[in-house]
């Protein structure tokens, strides 16, 4: 007999925002960029992983090691994520990229939990 799967009750969305970094970042200033920006309480949490990116920049076509960085955070601290990643980005145009998600209750109490240690 096969169980049935149910969704569990969604409870609200939190934003996962996006952005890349330099590949030639050692994992230790990596490391230091995004515990910034949960010292700041503006990300729950933050997944790092090596890309290889290919894009055109100033007319050329590059293909280039890149950290994709990927950030868990309320909706209410979206916007002031955007502008410290925006502030803090070596980049001249950067990456960001953001998109509301659903999850457990669980898992966005968690997210939205670091909205009652700052107020914006």
């Amino acid at each position: 007999m096969i169980a049935s799967l149910t969704t569990p009750v969604m409870s609200g969305e939190i934003m996962m925002v996006q952005t890349t970094l330099p590949g030639k970042m050692n994992e230790a200033e990596l490391g230091q960029w995004c515990q910034a920006l949960i010292d700041s309480n503006l990300v729950a949490c933050v997944d790092m992983r090596k890309v290889t990116s290919m894009y055109r920049w100033q007319q050329e076509v590059v293909s280039e090691l890149e950290w994709h960085v990927q950030m868990t955070a309320p909706v209410k601290t979206k916007d002031s994520l955007v502008s410290k990643i925006q502030s803090t980005h070596p980049y001249d145009v950067p990456e960001i990229t953001w998109w509301p998600v659903e999850s457990i209750q669980e898992y966005f109490e968690w997210v939205n939990e670091i909205q009652s240690r700052k107020s914006y």
